[in-house]
């Protein structure tokens, strides 16, 4: 048919000798939309609106002109564009560069029954790959903005190149978990645009001279950062949600982290951190947070899923109240069939389209609850992730816990998939580096990467950490006995009291220099303790550089320099700086101290020497009682990646006493010596440049400075 012929009710689409008939609304064409994808995706000749709700009455698609403050068409989606549960619609000639968009969702208000439908209010697209009303960080609200939250179309073709998800084998990643506001932010940072993901991409060079191949990022998934905001009475300054555990939409960037403030340019700029990350060998792995969202309970404001199907999105006590296993007044109803799914679009889409290469999962014993909160032994979502085709290659970690005492801590449902944030890992280090009494033989178990916790799952299984962004940094963690929250003016007794800290003798900074000597000692022992044990080794950022709090272990609300990362510490605390950094190259030096699977204590390959051995003072002698605090070993190099890599010898020794004591060297193979690489008790920080070692000149023994850890190589 000549289309100059064609009836003014139909449109013309792809395919042959098809039509679709078209209605209008105040000017706008429409006609039926397909259910799948959800969200908003473009279609010849306009724009598919898709969106599930279970038990709506009627759905409106409400357009906005990019950052006006009322819509400029708001269209009724026919009842008959209904797909069982799903609304859709394909508005034609839409300037999709330029609008915004939100539902109207009807139903009934019935929160005994679970249901909140209210078609007064604009809700947000969960499928949303762009989100308009927050593009600059700490903006002045407009309370009178009827749409807070507003869902974009991102458009653009972004230049991967030959870029993929690196892959590395997990036991190579060593991670730096960072914030990407905080990275940058302080004025010291000397980058254009302090606070941005472009910013982040300023100092790759320096990311890859420390020698870290992993950033683990806090959470970048779109979230209001003035939740819970309040002012600081002494200085006027706002307190806003800085680490952004508590997220608006999954599949949306942080607006607020873009140098850009175009509509969608937080996409690119992301994307082409992660392309700059990847092409210095750098893995991305994003902490996420699906066990609950902004929304709180019902007190809380209604910005999407309450609005869209409370009662499948959330779950709900009996009498229509929300349960509140991750602390913060909602949870996240994650094996529900249709949340499950939004969750593995959400996941694969990160990886697609953005080549994430992991996540952190925060709070992730939630994710095993069922739909009325139980626990399940086989939880349908954390299965179908480890099996999922699209995210084969990446990294899944959980946080095995809950803020309602549901704890994992060694019996995730891995699927021989996950990893784990090792806790125990965490407090064990801390109590051994304080010189609290028996703990040599878990810490036997934390250097081997935790059998114990993780039988048949291998090292593989644990991140080791000493700290994280929830807590002390590690200055602080030798720095002060107790926490200090004052700056947060909050009520209650916020942050942990369990921090197993010790301040060496003074509470905070102090100018005594036999102080100031042992907390350096007592960090670079962390550091390397941590390095040496087997397993995924995570550091926070800028311990490297002794970064302090000030003794805040809980700073969720410090947009300030208390966060920050001062960039003069680098120099301030060059030795530290560069004992991390060297540490570092040595692990990724020796496959030894990263293998897959767990050491045996024998020498199941007949070359002389057990892949590793203990020591205490006396060789093949180490002190197990409770009253110990000494202990050292030695693995073999012929073991490194179970016999199937090549290396040197490698001797730990590390003495928390407060005593000075000398340690016998257990002999090497014939015309090998020991060199030395680390030892802390140096007042000179010695440590050298791997495969720069010197030998020793006494090769029977090393007399080792009370707090302190002495690492040679047999070679």
């Amino acid at each position: 048919m000549d289309p100059s012929l064609m009836p003014p009710y139909t449109h013309r689409i792809e395919g042959p000798h098809t039509l679709q008939p078209t209605h209008h609304h105040e000017g706008f064409g429409f006609r039926p939309g397909n259910a799948l994808p959800f969200g908003a995706s473009l279609v010849t000749g306009g724009v598919n609106f898709s969106i599930y709700s279970r038990y709506s009455t009627a759905c409106t698609l409400v357009l906005f002109r990019y950052d006006e403050p009322k819509p400029f068409v708001e269209i009724p989606i026919p009842e008959s564009y209904r797909i069982g549960d799903v609304w859709a619609i394909v508005v034609l000639d839409l300037d999709y560069n330029n609008i915004e968009y939100g539902f109207r969702l009807d139903g009934p208000f019935a929160p005994e029954a679970g249901h909140r439908f209210n078609p007064e209010t604009i809700l947000l697209d969960p499928y949303a790959k762009a989100i308009g009303g927050r593009a600059v960080w700490g903006d002045t609200l407009n309370p009178g903005n009827i749409y807070q939250h507003r869902a974009q179309i991102p458009v653009g073709d972004f230049d991967w190149g030959l870029d993929r998800p690196l892959e590395t084998p997990i036991e190579d990643l060593i991670i730096y978990e960072m914030h990407v506001r905080g990275f940058t932010k302080h004025p010291t940072a000397g980058v254009r645009y302090p606070g941005t993901y472009d910013a982040v991409r300023e100092k790759i060079p320096y990311l890859k001279w420390l020698g870290v191949n992993a950033v683990e990022l806090m959470p970048v998934f779109e979230f209001d950062e003035f939740e819970h905001s309040r002012v600081n009475p002494e200085t006027g300054e706002m307190l806003l949600n800085y680490w952004g555990y508590s997220p608006i939409a999954f599949f949306a960037p942080k607006a607020g982290y873009a140098a850009t403030s175009e509509p969608g340019g937080e996409v690119n700029e992301l994307k082409a951190l992660i392309k700059d990350l990847h092409a210095s060998g750098i893995e991305v792995i994003l902490d996420v947070v699906f066990n609950h969202t902004a929304e709180g309970n019902e007190k809380g404001p209604t910005i999407s899923f309450k609005g869209i199907d409370n009662q499948m999105y959330y779950i709900l006590t009996p009498e229509g109240y929300y349960y509140n296993f991750s602390g913060t007044g909602n949870t996240f109803n994650c094996n529900h069939p249709t949340v499950r799914r939004m969750i593995l679009d959400c996941l694969r889409y990160w990886v697609s389209e953005y080549h994430v290469d992991g996540f952190r999962f925060d709070l992730a014993s939630i994710m095993t609850r069922d739909v009325n909160g139980m626990p399940l032994p086989d939880p349908p979502l954390l299965r179908e992730l480890a099996f999922d085709p699209i995210l084969g290659g990446t990294k899944l970690i959980a946080e095995p816990w809950d803020a309602d005492g549901l704890y994992h801590q060694g019996s995730f449902p891995a699927y021989g998939r996950w990893a784990e944030w090792n806790g125990r890992y965490r407090d064990t280090l801390r109590r051994f580096l304080k010189g609290d009494a028996e703990q040599v033989g878990a810490l036997a178990q934390a250097l081997l990467g935790s059998p114990d916790l993780y039988p048949g799952r291998g090292p593989i299984a644990t991140i080791n950490f000493i700290t994280a962004h929830d807590g002390f940094t590690l200055m602080d963690l030798v720095s002060y006995n107790d926490k200090h929250n004052e700056a947060n003016f909050e009520p209650g007794d916020s942050g942990t009291n369990a921090n197993y800290s010790w301040n060496c003798g003074w509470e905070g900074p102090t100018d005594d220099p036999e102080i100031n000597d042992l907390r350096r000692r007592q960090v670079q022992n962390a550091i390397a303790m941590l390095l040496v044990s087997q397993g995924v080794p995570m550091i926070l950022m800028g311990d490297e550089a002794g970064r302090t709090q000030c003794g805040n272990n809980n700073a969720y609300c410090q947009d300030t320099e208390i966060s920050w990362l001062n960039w003069r510490l680098l120099d301030q605390n060059r030795s530290i700086l560069e004992f991390v950094r060297k540490f570092i190259a040595f692990r990724r030096a020796h496959p030894v101290l990263r293998n897959g699977y767990f050491l045996r204590h024998e020498d199941y390959n007949n070359v002389g020497c057990g892949d590793i051995s203990w020591h205490g003072v006396r060789v093949n002698k180490p002190n197990w009682s409770a009253k110990s605090h000494r202990l050292a070993f030695m693995l073999c190099g012929e073991y490194a990646k179970g016999g199937l890599a090549d290396d040197d010898h490698i001797y730990v020794a590390m003495n928390m006493h407060w005593q000075n004591r000398s340690y016998e060297l257990p002999p090497l193979p014939e015309g090998q010596r020991w060199h030395l690489f680390a030892y802390t008790g140096d007042p000179h920080n010695t440590i050298y440049e791997p495969g720069h070692e010197p030998p020793l000149d006494n090769q029977a023994s090393f007399s080792l400075k009370s707090r302190s850890v002495l690492v040679l190589v047999g070679k």
